[in-house]
């Protein structure tokens, strides 16, 4: 009888919530917004022609090393972060390797690893969600081959300071160390510049945030040339289709688009997190476009939370099932109008639910 592999078994099922996302979606770290202009006008230009041919990306890489201004080895084009992940550890890990990640975290970094038979150790965050550097020092071996690490992470929000990162990835020369950047626009920080010294050294980054396109499904990875040759030889040469090739190029060159809007998300969360202060509920202060924020003690407590606020026209992430976050939603921030719609929904929610406040204001 056939039977999928004990690994693949073993896998743990990510089912996100997609059903019924009618309303203001802040539930899944999405540009509110939507993409550039400039990038609905390259849609309209795509042809039949254009459709029917498999897609080039070499220039894509051209033009995204230049953006990143890395060499063209040092770059590939991804379907997504998510991708660039699933080569990583198709890459460099094996059976019974070691793969460290730091928990609450993005849940890809564990359902791939755990596919190829590698043993996920995962380590808690410190307190207030800091990264727990010594823990995670000793947790590391000879077996480690895999070390991700979301910068800003995901669901929290908080960062690590580049050179830790950097000093991770010289302490663990013989492991392949992930520098997932998903969030980096609402940043400004980045373990980029300095790649060249860390050849063991990856960084990732992704269109699915600041410039909107997370429909289409594009990524990119970086890393020393030598390495990243061998990713190309895992990697499907037509992984990223050929409409989000023809996007790409307007993409990059409407920075002012991109900026606007990352000035916007800044100025939101700063507006949610003043809010969140005042009326003296438990957040965790984001680097990213969302903040984790305590809607109670319990899962039933964030449930009874969210569902409130999709009544209101405002769907946020309930992330109880983290580790570390029972009780916790998760909100993405948005426009300043966008702001305006989900400050009133959250007000008259924590109304409504009679969750404890102080002076909250807009």
């Amino acid at each position: 009888m056939l039977r999928p592999r004990e690994t693949v078994l073993a896998v743990p099922p990510y089912h996100p919530p997609l059903a019924d996302r009618s309303g203001l979606r802040l539930d899944f770290n999405e540009n509110t917004l939507g993409c550039s202009p400039r990038v609905l006008d390259s849609l309209r230009r795509l042809t039949a022609d254009d459709l029917a041919r498999y897609p080039e990306k070499h220039n894509g890489e051209l033009k995204m090393a230049d953006f990143l201004r890395v060499s063209v080895p040092e770059v590939l084009l991804t379907n997504g972060v998510d991708e660039a992940i699933h080569l990583l550890c198709q890459t460099y890990l094996s059976p019974g390797d070691q793969a460290v990640i730091v928990v609450p975290t993005y849940s890809m970094y564990r359902i791939y690893m755990t596919a190829v038979g590698a043993e996920v150790v995962s380590v808690p965050a410190a307190r207030n969600f800091e990264f727990p550097w010594t823990d995670v020092r000793k947790s590391m071996n000879q077996r480690t081959k895999l070390i991700a690490i979301a910068n800003p992470n995901n669901p929290t929000g908080r960062v690590v300071p580049p050179d830790d990162l950097l000093r991770l990835a010289e302490e663990a020369p013989s492991a392949a160390v992930l520098v997932d950047e998903a969030y980096f626009e609402f940043y400004g920080h980045s373990v980029l510049s300095r790649r060249k010294q860390y050849p063991n050294l990856f960084v990732a980054r992704t269109f699915s945030k600041a410039y909107g396109l997370a429909g289409l499904r594009l990524g990119a990875l970086v890393g020393n040339a030598d390495q990243m040759s061998a990713l190309r030889r895992m990697c499907s040469p037509y992984n990223v289709n050929g409409i989000a090739l023809a996007c790409l190029s307007d993409a990059l060159d409407d920075r002012v688009y991109v900026e606007q809007y990352v000035r916007d998300v800044l100025e939101s969360r700063a507006r949610l997190e003043r809010t969140l202060d005042n009326a003296g509920l438990t957040f965790w202060p984001s680097q990213a476009n969302f903040v984790l924020m305590k809607a109670g003690s319990t899962s039933a407590s964030a449930a009874q939370f969210a569902d409130s606020m999709r009544k209101r026209g405002v769907l946020v992430r309930d992330r109880s099932a983290d580790f570390g976050c029972e009780g916790c939603v998760r909100i993405t921030l948005g426009t300043r109008q966008h702001a305006d719609k989900l400050l009133e929904a959250l007000l008259r929610t924590l109304d409504e639910l009679r969750i404890p406040q102080g002076v909250a204001q807009l």
